[in-house]
């Protein structure tokens, strides 16, 4: 798309990115509307939370799981200066899936503090992420829940994949609980290789690799 095209397909009001990724997830999940959870104030004008927000959706497979989608680490707004980039943004926005805990009730929107932590080590190191990296943890990745799950690794989501927007590419990048044992693994041998053959492993017993706390 030409910066001409651009200007004449939008206007300075429209969020430009956001209906992309919106664009995708009606093609895996139809018409359902998603809980979204805004942040209270952008980060561009100063709020504390690097996302401008993350959506939740019901997956109606036979894993039957709840998928949370990240909204702000690409570009999102109009934006004449992105027009034509490779990249959007960082590149990429956040995906984790979650089956929910027994007997507890809501969204598990402790994900969206989750994903917001990383978003603000990104924000402050520069870094971005990429398939087949892993990110240890010394802790639950949910505080307070008695769980084994104390690290995560990275990989594309296998629904959502890779799209093309005005401003460039954008990679939803899904989010992988890791157990002690798995992250104490890959400390021991941290290549991308092992990273991806832990990840194959476990693509074995379930392809859309479901965190279950």
């Amino acid at each position: 798309m030409t910066l001409e095209e651009y200007k004449t397909t939008y206007t300075p009001d429209d969020p430009v990115g956001w209906r992309c990724i919106d664009e995708r997830l009606a093609n895996v999940y139809g018409g359902q509307r998603p809980r979204h959870y805004a942040a209270p104030v952008h980060f561009i004008a100063g709020g504390p939370d690097p996302l401008d927000g993350t959506s939740y959706y019901d997956h109606a497979g036979a894993s039957g799981h709840i998928h949370v989608v990240s909204y702000g680490l690409s570009g999102l707004y109009y934006d004449e200066g992105a027009v034509g980039g490779a990249y959007s943004g960082l590149g990429f926005e956040l995906t984790f899936r979650v089956y929910p805990v027994p007997g507890e009730s809501g969204d598990p929107t402790w994900v969206t503090g989750m994903m917001n932590n990383l978003a603000r080590y990104l924000h402050r190191s520069g870094r971005w992420f990429e398939p087949n990296e892993f990110i240890p943890g010394n802790a639950p990745i949910r505080q307070g829940l008695d769980t084994d799950i104390i690290g995560l690794a990275v990989t594309e989501d296998p629904e959502l994949g890779t799209i093309a927007t005005p401003h460039g590419e954008v990679r939803f990048l899904q989010l992988v609980g890791l157990t002690t044992s798995e992250v104490q693994q890959l400390q021991a041998d941290p290549t991308v290789g092992a990273v991806e053959d832990l990840l194959n492993a476990k693509r074995k017993v379930d392809p859309l690799l479901v965190t279950r706390l």
